[in-house]
């Protein structure tokens, strides 16, 4: 049964990327009266975009959902094929929205929160601090309970260095804790960011929506190289008719997947100089139903990223916008920032637990009833275990090595 549990054609997005508090960006000449001097002491009494840290876990929660409809064995826990299948039908791009939506939200928290007297290792470390030691336990937890008895030494390495999506092979990409592959391309972006912000804080404020549709355009673009310029075999071993190297073209490759974390830097940018039009969270939410609704009627590759990366963008924008003006939002609220701030460690383990509960199980198949119950338990029970996670290794770690001892005592004579 675990032997199928790389087939996954998606993962869960990336870890909270709060890196700080956010500094307040400076009024200029080319903001608006409402993103000025109240804008700006707004923006001072926010600590953290909260309704953005909420959204982060029902990110995650879309690509949980993802992964309970796949129809493999090493999943599968609903009996009746029709309910099985409607399921995957409905939520088989729910992947691919959770890792936009992770990759454009990294790009612009970090930008919100940079600090201005930050240097490139001082960021790297508090990255490495807050990432590594929870996938190191997630690895670990995936090769103790299925996956070393399928995986080789090479593939198990270049997941443990978070190198296995430099490869064009399914196999690799989605092998140990499948959901892990974004973190690699993650850790790309983290190496990129201090250069990439120093670039994209040089441009003209006037000028960044410019740079903006570029970035759109940009993910437009992707589908339509892949299907133009790579083979249509062989294809991937999912089940899917999808070209395999075209898949990991679009999907996986970091340099194409670094566009959409660079449009949330320029995002952030155009938001901090108020040089952004915000139409506000309600109408957002609805164009990102819109948009999940085109990928029904689109090429595979389109639905993947194309056509819900406007409505992200401009939603992702709306919740900050919200938290700054301090007007409501139903994603500020203790339970929804507690739920994201622990959904890092939610998307590590999520697929860990479905596997291994799938596997105690045994080979029954539930009626819809007891399957959905099951899923439910499964979702508390994966939620219970990120919390712990999240409060024995993430926490205290972050607390005790974010900043270099050198830092902590300045005037240490060494």
């Amino acid at each position: 049964m675990a032997t199928d549990h790389v087939l996954t054609g998606s993962a869960p997005p990336g870890p909270s990327d709060t890196d700080a508090p956010p500094a307040p960006a400076p009024a200029s000449a080319t903001e608006t009266p409402a993103a000025g001097a109240a804008g700006e002491a707004k923006r001072a009494g926010i600590s953290r975009l909260p309704s953005l840290t909420g959204l982060r876990f029902l990110a995650a929660l879309t690509v949980f959902v993802y992964h309970l409809s796949i129809p493999i064995p090493s999943l599968r826990l609903l009996a009746d094929d029709r309910t099985e299948f409607r399921l995957y039908r409905w939520f088989d791009q729910a992947g691919g929205l959770g890792v936009s939506f992770f990759f454009v939200l990294s790009g612009f928290v970090l930008t919100w929160s940079a600090r201005g007297n930050d240097t490139p290792a001082g960021f790297w470390r508090r990255r490495f601090v807050k990432v590594y030691p929870n996938y190191v336990v997630a690895w670990v937890l995936a090769m103790a309970l299925f996956a070393s008895d399928i995986t080789s030494d090479g593939v198990a390495l270049a997941n443990l260095f978070m190198v296995q999506v430099w490869v064009p092979e399914y196999y690799t990409n989605f092998s140990v804790d499948p959901p892990s592959w974004s973190l690699g391309v993650e850790v790309v972006f983290y190496l990129c960011f201090p250069l990439l912000l120093a670039a994209f804080r040089r441009i003209d404020p006037r000028h960044l929506k410019y740079w903006i549709g570029g970035a759109v355009a940009a993910v437009w673009a992707t589908p339509a190289v892949a299907y133009a310029l790579f083979p249509a075999t062989p294809l991937v071993p999912s089940g899917q008719n999808l070209p395999a190297t075209a898949y990991w073209f679009t999907y996986v490759l970091p340099p194409v997947r670094m566009v959409d974390f660079a449009l949330g830097i320029l995002v952030a940018l155009a938001v901090k100089h108020g040089r952004w039009r915000n139409i506000g969270m309600i109408p957002s939410f609805v164009l990102l139903g819109a948009g999940y609704w085109l990928t029904f009627h689109m090429p595979y590759f389109y639905g993947q990223r194309a056509t819900m990366i406007i409505p992200i963008v401009l939603l992702i924008a709306a919740a900050a916008t919200a938290d700054v003006e301090g007007r409501f939002s139903l994603f500020r609220n203790r339970v929804m920032v507690w739920l994201g701030e622990i959904s890092f460690a939610f998307y590590l383990l999520h697929y860990i637990v479905l596997v291994w509960l799938r596997e105690q199980l045994g080979t029954r198949m539930f009626s819809d009833t007891a399957g959905f119950a099951i899923m439910a338990g499964a979702a508390v029970g994966t939620v219970a275990l990120s919390w712990v996670l999240y409060r024995l290794v993430e926490v205290p770690l972050v607390r005790r090595f974010s900043r270099s001892r050198r830092a902590e005592h300045p005037d240490t004579v060494t």
